[in-house]
């Protein structure tokens, strides 16, 4: 384990070593790692037809990673809205969506350093993957749900094998109970959750170099991913801000946040709008009210000049059946990634000769039932 790379609240500056498993500061503060000086081509392993092909981009290696072929995922090229666009396809992952990146690399490196009982929040994608990473690792994985979920939504996670606990009351309230029980270190489990955990988004910034790679070792121009909590737009922060650093590009690419206008407090901040009280919407895995790490989401944003999108629940409809009528059957959360890309081009932002990267997060096979709905289909 190297010394110099330590958990960092970037807040206050507080620094802690990297050997002792946290989740959080010594005043509940979320955490991210210090900087680290990425890597070049040169330290892929090329064997790996993986993720772990950036390992040495990791803060450290575990000897047995959990893994089941996460990443590599396809680049495909779509004209959408008169204007190509390259898709990147995150949910051709085990569990379908991009969250195994993470969940692969923070569960992981946790083994590592001795944990094996875990507990996450999650009634979507991130319970899923962190049940489903848990039961390949050899783990036991808890999950906090609403008690108003529905139980179709848990049935991935109980198939793996996870506990599944209900909570009363709302979302944020199912947040708050896993904080409770995170905190307490009940019966010896460790809150790995998705939202707080620094090594979540280690895994999550595989994709900036999954994307350099793809792209002959260079950076797109432009890169528009779905948005609630932050983790693609903080993890293609920080690998291409390493690949900066390492000398493997010599720019960074303008990230750009999507978001529904129902639930949009990071693009709301970024484009200096009032905050507004969340609404339901479609796409409800980025129906994040109040994202932990916003601060650090909106200092992306203006350090790579990218921005923010607000879309309408008709946008994101029209959105995600237009990508499903060309073959790309992503959930309508994905779907507002390339709604984004439309209203961008339209305003001039974004050129149609530029190299833009439409990162597609969520299988359309976890929101059937949504589908069905826009199409006026019984189920």
């Amino acid at each position: 384990m190297t010394d110099a790379i330590a958990y960092l609240d970037p807040r206050s500056g507080a620094t802690y070593p990297l050997d002792v498993p946290r989740w959080c500061g010594d005043d509940g503060a979320p955490l991210m790692l210090t900087p680290m000086p990425g890597i070049g081509r040169d330290a892929i392993r090329q064997e790996a037809r993986s993720l772990w092909r950036y390992a040495a981009a990791l803060p450290f290696l575990p000897e047995a990673p959990i893994t089941m072929g996460e990443g590599c995922t396809p680049l495909v090229p779509r004209v959408f809205a008169g204007a190509t666009a390259l898709l990147k396809c995150e949910w051709l992952m085990p569990t379908g969506s991009f969250k195994d990146r993470g969940a692969a690399v923070m569960l992981s490196l946790l083994r590592a350093q001795g944990i094996g009982h875990v507990l996450e929040d999650s009634s979507g994608n991130g319970g899923a993957a962190i049940a489903t990473y848990a039961a390949a690792g050899g783990m036991r994985a808890k999950i906090l749900v609403p008690a108003t979920t529905s139980p179709a939504k848990t049935v991935q996670s109980r198939a793996a094998g996870a506990e599944i606990e209900l909570t009363p009351g709302s979302r944020q309230d199912c947040a708050d109970e896993a904080l409770r029980q995170g905190q307490a270190r009940r019966d010896g489990i460790f809150y790995a959750s998705h939202n707080w955990h620094p090594f979540f988004l280690q895994g999550t910034k595989t994709l900036a170099y999954e994307l350099w790679e793809d792209l002959g070792f260079r950076a797109p121009d432009n890169i528009i991913v779905p948005c609630g909590a932050g983790s693609n737009v903080l993890g293609c922060g920080i690998g291409f801000s390493e690949l900066l650093r390492a000398g493997g590009i010599d720019r960074l690419p303008r990230i750009f946040a999507a978001q529904p206008a129902n639930c949009a407090p990071i693009a709301r901040a970024f484009l200096g709008e009032a905050p507004a009280a969340p609404l339901p919407t479609m796409a409800e895995g980025t129906a994040i009210a109040e994202p932990i790490r916003l601060r650090e989401c909106l200092g992306v944003l203006e350090q790579t000049e990218g921005g923010a999108v607000m879309l309408t629940e008709a946008e994101i409809a029209a959105a995600a059946l237009d990508l499903a009528r060309g073959g790309i059957y992503a959930e309508p959360t994905s779907a507002q990634a390339a709604a984004a890309f439309a209203k961008l081009l339209e305003a001039g932002t974004i050129r149609a000769g530029e190299t833009s990267v439409v990162v597609l997060t969520g299988t359309g096979l976890k929101a059937t039932p949504r589908f069905a709905e826009l199409m006026g289909v019984a189920l």
